[in-house]
């Protein structure tokens, strides 16, 4: 028997969830699937960023960066700290039970709002019906809708050529699963989930070498932020190798051999663990079926329009399974527009004013286009910079690294573009995507009040320097 619902959402991550909440606060009847389990076989809603994402991996930074602060940074404020040493198996209890509160959190609001929560595997069939399958594949119930919103999420790519072991050589989920901290840790891949793992274990002990394929550092930063992250990782400790493809890894009688080329020579390193972090891929194997008319391109991403729409009448789909950067804000804000598309409104997402983050430390933000973009593009343009060293917060805070960047239209003063590496930068940013968001100039941000002395004080400044009216530095 087929059941039937307003909306079928597949997916419960960022972008499911968030639609399936905003479809029952607009009166539709919603039921959402979703496979993702607990290490009890229990549903455990919130996909890869609550579960194994965004969030526990934001636990162990912060955790690793509390440590990384009592030994390197607390002395400069007169406080003393000796043999001070990271309870692995307490770490990551407080990871788990951060990610059991919030998965527990949804499951909460899917109640409140009279959402049908059903766990499974979603095969979208013909005819606006959806599946629901164990995990043997056997049909358990069938669901059919007006509208579907497919939200399958993304997964780890992996390399043929480096198969992972789930002990020694392992995607992201499993480097948040360590019960040890490795004596040498290699990481193939230099992004941001690359750069925040390796964050993690570094500032633990592990010494860290990662290993890129690129010959440019964090290719879609602005290259100066980019410098400057650089330089501040390796003062840390990290090892980063640019230009580096690695060939293969081997076992030896003390651990992994890994063999890369660079600069057309071949080279090796032996460490104790490697954590393979080349990029996500869209999780959408097996979810449509032949005759379900929802079209895929060659990488598997669904292919949609500008409002999200399908090649199917009433099917959409959001989130990192479709185009665009795989970031769980803009997956939910997709959803959200979906949602209310579907009840006829108007659903508005502007992805010029979807902002990035790396959450190491020093943090690195954007949102907008770089100044190169710009310029390869024929766009005059003007841009304004102040160091986080001339403000008393940071310096009081003992972390006076990076800075602010804006870049304007030379004849309109509309900010195009905000890049930021610096202290709590992600909550910096905000200000910015709004600014972005109503086509404010810089002058905007400029005759803005900053409270002092405050982090935001850079952004004040980096606007005045965009027509060299910054006030604490030389322009």
């Amino acid at each position: 028997m087929t059941e039937s619902f307003d909306v079928i959402v597949v997916g419960a991550g960022p972008g499911g969830y968030v639609a399936a909440i905003r479809c029952a606060q607009l009166g539709l009847n919603t039921v959402c699937i979703d496979g993702q389990a607990n290490a009890d076989g229990q549903a455990s809603l919130g996909g890869t960023c609550l579960n194994v994402g965004c969030i526990p991996s934001k636990a162990l930074l912060d955790s690793s960066e509390q440590f990384h602060k009592v030994n390197h940074q607390f002395a400069a404020h007169g406080i003393q700290a000796e043999n001070v040493r990271m309870d692995v198996a307490k770490m990551q209890s407080r990871k788990e039970k951060i990610v059991k509160g919030l998965t527990g959190g949804i499951a909460q609001l899917f109640k409140a709002n009279r959402i049908t929560s059903i766990q499974g595997h979603a095969r979208v069939m013909s005819g606006n019906t959806v599946q629901v399958l164990n995990d043997e594949g056997q049909l358990v119930q069938a669901f059919a809708a007006r509208d579907i919103i497919l939200a399958p999420g993304s997964v780890p790519i992996e390399l043929s050529s480096i198969p992972y072991d789930y002990e020694h050589i392992v995607d992201s989920t499993g480097a948040l699963e360590f019960d040890h901290v490795p004596g040498r840790l290699g990481i193939i891949g230099a992004g941001v989930i690359g750069l925040e793992l390796g964050s993690v274990w570094n500032r633990l002990g592990s010494e860290v070498v990662i290993l890129e394929a690129l010959d440019e550092f964090l290719a879609v930063a602005d290259h100066q932020v980019a410098r400057e992250a650089k330089r501040q990782f390796v003062k840390q400790g990290l090892d980063i190798r640019l230009g580096a493809m690695v060939n293969q890894v081997d076992s030896t009688a003390t651990g992994l051999k890994m063999t890369y080329t660079r600069k057309d020579q071949p080279q090796s390193l032996e460490v104790d663990k490697i954590i393979v972090a080349v990029g996500r891929k869209p999780a959408t194997e097996g979810l449509l079926s032949a005759d379900s008319g929802v079209s895929t391109d060659a990488m598997g991403f669904i292919e949609v329009d500008d409002q999200c729409r399908t090649s199917v009448p009433h099917i959409w789909a959001v989130g990192d399974a479709v185009r665009g950067p795989m970031l769980a804000h803009k997956s939910s804000e997709e959803g959200v527009a979906v949602a209310e598309r579907i009840a006829g409104g108007v659903g508005h997402i502007d992805f010029n004013c979807v902002p990035w983050v790396i959450y190491t430390s020093p943090e690195i933000a954007w949102v907008g286009q770089t100044e190169k973009e710009l310029k390869a593009r024929g766009v005059a343009v003007k841009t304004g910079q102040f160091p986080f060293a001339a403000t008393g917060r940071a310096k009081a805070m003992e972390e006076p690294h990076g800075f602010v960047k804006m870049v304007a239209d030379r004849q309109t003063d509309q900010l195009l573009g905000v890049h930021m590496v610096g202290p709590h930068v992600s909550e910096l940013m905000g200000e910015c995507v709004l600014a972005m968001e109503y086509q404010a100039s810089s002058e905007d941000l400029a005759r803005t009040i900053h409270a002092h002395p405050t982090l935001s004080e850079a952004v004040h400044e980096a606007a005045l320097s965009v027509d060299k009216r910054a006030v604490h530095k030389v322009n």
